[in-house]
């Protein structure tokens, strides 16, 4: 794509780094930060979906005046490795009303997805004027979920509005039947589909974890079923692909999550043949062995499912599920981009002799930023390529400076700090995605986040809960390394970057990073 941007960043490094905001400040968008909610997904840049006439105003009806009808239907997966689903409809409504009984009016029904397979089917007066919030409380509030603390759960949960194409996190007053209206406004906006894609693109209203929901306060639940739920998001991005780890690690936590849907061992059932023909149940698809030989009647004993079976095997018999699930979501929040929210975009690779440039095409990458940083990642080979926290880089957003092009994509700068050979240098390296505007509304989040933890004096508690971006006593339990081995680490080799002395001169550029300087 092209990098032409209306966002110039200097012809030296001595100007770059004048122009880039320091990521532990965000001074610059301090104004227009006071403007915007907890959420960022309205601001001006981002979706502005405030600014359309499909998003309800602050001014909507509050939960105690709504007629709601609830239905639970779980949707269980079959045991075979086939994409087979069964149906079972709960015998139960839960019918919530502090009116007198009347017949609902303008009635649309609506289903909100959990993580757990389960399906809730509602009814909800003025189903079009009804806000996030309402919903929301409605699934949580459903009795054969059996959430105990229902507050809780809506602080650690939130409506999201997800497709292969694109994932938005619904603010509290915005309306989801509204949102869905006008999806394919955002496709065009915010996605990288193509016309086919963006025309057969059929979003789900799902309840997912609220990324605004810290680490520390999630590690503090004790609700057997609001950790349940929060085990199924971790279980769903661990087999797909987005919480990248080591191949060995995979298959730990495929053993656990087959020991709570199996059950004990048992000899004559949990084969090495019943992991071969299941293993990607258990296990990412980058880890699991190809189906195509599945057939055959021998397994290698450094094969995936013999290791996965080991790992089952392991599991104590004893061990009950609540505490598989809690160990299962040990690991992964000591993942450094756990909980993140992710967006579609796309990084220049190094070109690498003349082949190369005649054949040369951006990489597909997911960007996820959290409360602890932003990280890019190979979605391909399912591998990280650059992980920083915010304390680590400065960044800038750049419009395109033609947006009737489609070629011309906003991108996200990043500036960040190495060594190379043991000489410190400055990186700068660009991203391309439509999503950016909501990249760095989330950044500006954060960081405007911590800026204000800081000013209230929340520091000691901090430091006592850990997890935040100020939070320098917490030890991540999986660092991210910068020597570019093994999944977890910086891998600057994959990476067209700029490259500035300690002086701010350019001493190496590439792609079409060496356009600009």
């Amino acid at each position: 794509p092209s990098s032409s941007t209306n966002n110039q960043l200097g012809n030296g490094g001595e100007s770059l780094l004048q122009q880039s905001k320091l990521s532990t400040s965000a001074a610059t968008k301090q104004q227009q930060q006071q403007q915007q909610n907890a959420n960022p997904y309205n601001k001006q840049s981002g979706l502005r979906l405030e600014d359309n006439a499909y998003v309800a105003s602050s001014n909507t009806q509050q939960p105690g005046g709504v007629n709601v009808n609830v239905t639970v239907n779980v949707v269980a997966r079959s045991v075979t490795a086939s994409s087979t689903m069964t149906t079972t409809t709960a015998t139960t409504t839960n019918t919530t009303t502090l009116a007198p009984p009347r017949p609902m009016q303008k009635v649309i029904p609506t289903v909100v997805y959990l993580m757990s397979r389960i399906a809730v089917h509602m009814e909800i007066e003025g189903t079009a004027q009804c806000p996030a919030q309402v919903m929301l409380a409605a699934a949580l509030g459903c009795e054969e979920l059996g959430i105990t603390n229902k507050l809780l759960a809506q602080s650690v949960f939130g409506l999201w509005m997800t497709s292969p194409l694109l994932e938005v996190q619904l603010k509290p007053h915005h309306r989801p039947y509204a949102v869905r209206v006008a999806w394919s406004k955002l496709l065009d906006k915010h996605s990288h589909g193509n016309e086919l894609e963006k025309l057969s693109d059929e979003p789900m209203t799902t309840l997912r974890r609220n990324v605004f929901f810290s680490r520390r306060d999630e590690e503090k639940i004790k609700d057997p079923r609001i950790l349940e739920l929060l085990y199924e998001e971790a279980r769903h991005n661990v087999l797909l692909g987005r919480y990248v780890m080591e191949p060995s690690q995979s298959i730990m936590l495929g053993g656990i999550q087959a020991r709570i849907e199996l059950g004990p061992y048992n000899s004559h059932t949990h084969t090495t043949s019943y992991f071969r023909e299941n293993q990607f149940r258990f296990l990412p698809a980058h880890v699991a062995k190809s189906s195509s030989w599945s057939w055959l009647p021998i397994s290698q004993r450094s094969s995936a499912e013999v290791r996965l079976l080991e790992q089952f095997k392991r599991v104590p018999t004893t061990a009950t599920t609540k505490k598989l699930m809690r160990k299962y979501l040990e690991f992964c929040w000591g993942l450094p981009f756990y909980g993140a929210a992710y967006f579609h975009g796309q990084v220049e690779q190094p070109v690498r002799g003349l082949m190369s440039l005649m054949q040369q095409k951006d990489l597909p990458v997911l960007i996820a930023v959290n409360e602890r940083g932003i990280f890019v990642i190979d979605q391909i080979e399912c591998t990280l390529l650059l992980g920083l926290k915010y304390e680590e880089f400065s960044w800038e957003y750049a419009k395109p400076s033609n947006v009737n092009d489609p070629e011309c994509l906003p991108c996200i700068f990043l500036q960040f700090g190495a060594v190379e050979n043991g000489i410190a240098a400055t990186k700068l390296m660009q991203i391309f995605s439509r999503q950016a505007a909501m990249v760095d509304a989330l950044i500006t989040h954060f960081i405007e986040q911590d800026k204000r933890r800081k000013e209230s004096g929340a520091d000691a508690d901090q430091a006592a809960g850990g997890g935040g971006l100020a939070d320098n006593t917490y030890v991540e339990p999986n660092p991210i390394k910068n020597n570019g081995i093994g999944v977890l680490s910086n891998k600057f080799s994959r990476l067209t970057l700029a490259t500035f002395d300690d002086e701010g001169r350019c001493i190496g550029q590439t792609g079409s990073l060496s356009i600009s300087y």
